[in-house]
């Protein structure tokens, strides 16, 4: 079985992936930081970064490649917005955000296990759908790929490109509202069970008030640009 087939094979449970990613935190391992709540902040910033690089990507050029029945599919080689930077910012975003949710659970066994095993399965999944584009846009996308990074950015000219192009951020709410609400649900709940310690919420005495308030904001956001997408008071162009 060839790397192309595993990432095929992977491409149909794709949307099952992240879920499972989320279960890892909550194996016990070694601490990353000595106090628990340590590890929420640097956690969040990674995983905003990850969230910023997703709703760029989308919010510049989005990309119809999401699959067409649970195979790799592309309606046409996309090479604007992020795409003229990196060819795969979508799962570059991911990662970050997979990192930023490891790091948060404070266990080095979650982040020696969660992240070398999703940047497998990335890695698997591209050379599938890279398999598929050079089959069906030949030397176009041989040009592309030798012009752009897989995984690394093309600094020049960023300034110029996101100067250039229209941020679409209808499409953004439409398309990417509900992965924010779920890293973000995901790293509140972590912080409100560590704080079920006496001893750690003693140290940390508004952190619940806190946490809670994030989450009812988070769900609260999510539940209004669902109506909005719902309602069709929004709609993607």
């Amino acid at each position: 079985m060839t790397l192309v087939d595993v990432g095929n094979a992977l491409f149909r449970w794709r949307n099952t992936l992240f879920p499972f990613a989320c279960a890892l935190v909550f194996l016990p391992g070694p601490r990353v930081f000595a106090d628990p709540i340590d590890a929420l902040a640097p956690g969040a910033a990674i995983a905003f970064l990850g969230q910023l690089v997703r709703s760029m990507t989308i919010g510049l050029r989005y990309i119809i490649r999401g699959g067409r029945n649970r195979r790799v599919y592309a309606e046409d080689l996309v090479t604007e917005g992020l795409y003229a930077h990196t060819r795969n910012p979508m799962y570059i975003g991911n990662l970050l955000i997979l990192a930023g949710v490891a790091l948060a659970s404070n266990s080095w066994v979650c982040l020696a296990i969660a992240v070398p095993l999703f940047v497998f399965v990335y890695v698997a999944i591209v050379a599938a759908e890279e398999n598929f584009l050079r089959a069906k846009f030949g030397t176009s996308f041989d040009a592309y790929r030798r012009n752009v990074p897989r995984w690394s950015v093309r600094w020049r000219d960023f300034g110029k490109t996101l100067g250039s192009m229209e941020f679409n951020w209808r499409r953004v709410l439409v398309k990417e509202y509900g992965t924010p609400v779920g890293w973000i649900t995901g790293l509140c709940a972590l912080g409100l069970i560590r704080l079920q310690s006496p001893d750690v919420a003693a140290a940390y005495p508004r952190a619940t008030t806190l946490l809670y308030s994030i989450l009812i904001v988070a769900v609260l956001a999510w539940l209004t640009a669902r109506w909005l997408k719902k309602a069709r008071i929004v709609v993607a162009d």
